[in-house]
């Protein structure tokens, strides 16, 4: 199984790109816990996150070929 992650803003900063891909990927607290630890400087940022283009709360199961992005606050004005 294959995900497609998009990074934005300080996360692509951070992790040095804008785009991953990770497998074997069952869910996003997994792939949160997957991301933290490759990454320790993760855990320090908040972020949301969206699942094929739909923001979620909580955890979502994960599928071959599912796009998740992780974004860091917004402002603006």
């Amino acid at each position: 199984m294959n995900i497609k992650i998009l990074l934005f803003g300080r996360l692509t900063e951070l992790l040095g790109q804008s785009v991953l891909h990770m497998e074997d990927v069952s869910d996003t607290n997994t792939l949160a816990q997957r991301l933290s630890s490759q990454y320790p400087g993760l855990a320090q940022i908040k972020y949301q996150v969206a699942v094929n283009q739909e923001i979620i709360h909580g955890n979502k199961a994960l599928t071959d070929g599912m796009t998740v992005a992780l974004m860091p606050p917004f402002s603006g004005g």
